[in-house]
């Protein structure tokens, strides 16, 4: 039998071609998106579930990032100040050396005896070993020696904070001085929302009594504790936010869950949103804070 050719003729050969060159430029587009999309989601859970919690404080422009232990103490030395109706340098100056002095960190140890947030040592008076390392009083301290000092609220904080603590490095301290201004912005409650922290889920049960306390210890606004809430009713806007952002910055330590500020709530969260305040879904009002704790 005589064999027959199939013959192809270059119309079939360059609709295939075109065929092929076609459901390429489907394809290709479609795997990028979709290579792209599980690429952003991977980074996007890796960022949300890994990584130290952590506490960011925004004013003037800028951000600095804490963590929730470094940031407890910096709201401690700030509500104090506020307390004791200090200049809003006094915060600036205190946090800004306890930042060089010992990274906002509480610790048992330093040169020779010298403890705590401003390494006070207490062969030099500042106190026995244990009140040194309680915050409150530690803070007290400093400011007691700082009110001392003619002129504090305008000299450079170099030559402040240098008569203070008699350290072997004052230049140290003007290194940090943006940092402490911009914790006792938002802390002292003139930069409303500006410190959020993105915490785990607690396991701290703590109960109201003992943090509307230490609110009212601190920062010396009336404190009210009902069930898992605590109460507070400012003077002012800036109370209630110098309230509410203590309450934020402390919400490691106490189990905090929750926070409203006016129209404005914090709630703790692991991802980003938890360094941001939102709408809040029950306003109060301006001058009052809710703190709700597990």
């Amino acid at each position: 039998m005589p064999t027959t050719e199939r013959r192809i003729s270059p119309t079939s050969i360059g609709t295939g071609r075109r065929r092929r060159r076609w459901v390429g430029r489907i394809v290709l587009p479609v795997v990028l998106v979709m290579v792209g999309t599980a690429g952003y989601l991977s980074y996007t859970t890796l960022r949300t579930n890994f990584g130290d919690p952590s506490c960011r404080a925004t004013a003037l422009g800028r951000s600095v990032t804490f963590s929730p232990e470094q940031s407890a103490n910096a709201a401690t030395i700030t509500a104090i100040a506020l307390k004791r109706k200090l200049p809003a340098r006094a915060a600036t100056i205190a946090n800004a050396t306890a930042i060089v002095e010992s990274k906002l960190r509480n610790i048992r140890f330093g040169d020779r005896d010298s403890l705590g947030l401003f390494q006070q040592r207490p062969s030099q008076g500042w106190g026995t070993e244990e009140q040194i390392l309680d915050p409150v009083h530690s803070t007290n301290s400093f400011y007691d020696a700082l009110v001392k000092i003619d002129g504090y609220e305008t000299v450079e904080i170099t030559k402040v904070a240098q008569k203070v603590q008699r350290s072997a490095f004052p230049e140290a301290y003007a290194d940090h001085e943006q940092e402490g201004r911009i914790l006792a912005s938002t802390l002292a409650g003139h930069s409303p929302g500006g410190i959020g922290c993105r915490l785990d889920a607690t396991t701290v049960k703590t109960s109201s009594a003992s943090i509307a306390a230490q609110l009212t210890a601190q920062l010396g606004v009336p404190a009210k504790a009902a069930g898992a809430t605590v109460r507070v009713d400012g003077r002012s806007a800036q109370d209630a936010w110098a309230a509410g952002s203590w309450a934020v910055a402390h919400a490691e330590a106490y189990g905090i869950t929750s926070i409203t500020v006016g129209d404005r709530a914090w709630t703790r969260a692991r991802g980003e949103e938890g360094w941001s305040w939102q709408a809040a879904a029950k306003p109060i009002a301006p001058t009052s804070v809710t703190i709700t704790h597990l």
